[in-house]
C-alpha cells in the first residue's frame, strides 16, 4: 500500500512531510460498520493493547491522525449504523480519567512533542531475529518497524502484532545520527512496565544480509538496537 502510495504521489508531493499537512488517515470511522476496539464477551479487556497500538501507529505514521470520537471511551459497537454512531452523552459521557482517554494523551503528547512525527521522512526499517538476516516484515503477526526522520532528530517506532508470543528484534537505526553506545529512551509504550531498548550497536560490512524495501540487497555496515516487546505491545523510541 505505501510502495503504491509513494508511486502515485511522486509527482505531487515531496518526502519531507507533506502527507502531514494534506492527508488525513484513520482507523476506524462512521462509514465502516465496525469499530476498531473489540470486546471479547469472555475476556472484555483481552484486546485493549491492539487498540493502543494501533493508535500509536497511527500517530505515528505521514498524515493528520483523525480519531474517531468515542474511541477515547473505548466504544465498540458493531454490525450497522447506529451501532458505530452511538452518541456519547446519555452513555459513556466524557469522562477524562478512562484507559484510552489516558493513553490517547499520552500518544498525542509525544506526537506534539516530536517533530518529526509530523513533518520528518518515512522509512520502513527491516529488523532481524538473529542480527544477521534483516528484511522488512510481511506477513501476519509480525513486527512492524518504522522511522520518522527530521534534520537530527528520528523516532523509531516498533510494534509487536502477535496477540500471543514476544517479540525480540534488531531494528536498524541511521548510522549517522545514532552512534554504538547512544542510547534511546522510550517515549511511549502501552506497557506499563516496557523493556528498555540495547544500546545502538555497530554490525560490520559482510556479517550482515538486509533485504531492503526498495527490493536490493545489503551486507552492512549498519548500526541498530535490539527492541524486546511483549505481544501486542508498541514501543515509540526517541533520544
Amino acid at each position: 500500500m505505501y510502495a503504491f502510495r509513494k508511486h502515485e504521489e511522486a509527482d505531487v508531493l515531496s518526502s519531507h512531510g507533506d502527507a502531514t499537512r494534506y492527508f488525513v488517515t484513520f482507523l476506524d470511522n462512521h462509514d465502516v460498520k465496525e469499530r476498531i476496539r473489540y470486546v471479547d464477551p469472555a475476556n472484555p479487556t483481552q484486546y485493549d493493547n491492539q487498540v493502543t497500538l494501533g493508535l500509536a501507529c497511527l500517530f505515528s505514521l505521514p498524515g493528520i491522525p483523525c480519531l474517531y470520537y468515542g474511541t477515547e471511551q473505548g466504544l465498540h459497537g458493531a454490525g450497522s449504523d447506529p451501532a458505530v454512531r452511538e452518541a456519547l452523552w446519555g452513555g459513556p459521557g466524557f469522562a477524562q480519567n478512562t484507559l484510552y482517554y489516558q493513553q490517547i494523551s499520552k500518544i498525542a503528547a509525544v506526537r506534539r512533542a516530536s517533530p518529526a512525527l509530523r513533518y520528518g521522512r518515512f522509512y520502513f526499517r527491516p529488523i532481524s531475529g538473529d542480527g544477521g538476516h534483516f528484511g522488512v516484515s510481511t506477513f501476519l503477526n509480525g513486527t512492524l518497524a518504522f522511522s520518522r526522520i527530521l534534520m537530527d532528530q528520528e523516532i523509531v517506532i516498533a510494534a509487536n502484532t502477535d496477540t500471543a508470543n514476544p517479540s525480540s528484534v534488531y531494528v536498524i537505526v541511521d548510522m549517522t545520527l545514532n552512534n554504538p553506545g547512544n542510547q534511546m529512551r522510550i517515549l511511549y509504550s502501552n506497557q506499563q512496565a516496557p523493556q528498555a531498548p540495547s544500546a545502538v550497536q555497530q554490525l560490520v560490512a559482510g556479517t550482515v544480509v538486509v533485504q531492503e524495501t526498495d527490493g536490493t540487497t545489503g551486507t552492512g555496515p549498519l548500526n541498530c538496537v535490539r527492541v524486546t516487546l511483549v505481544p501486542l505491545e508498541v514501543q515509540i523510541l526517541g533520544r
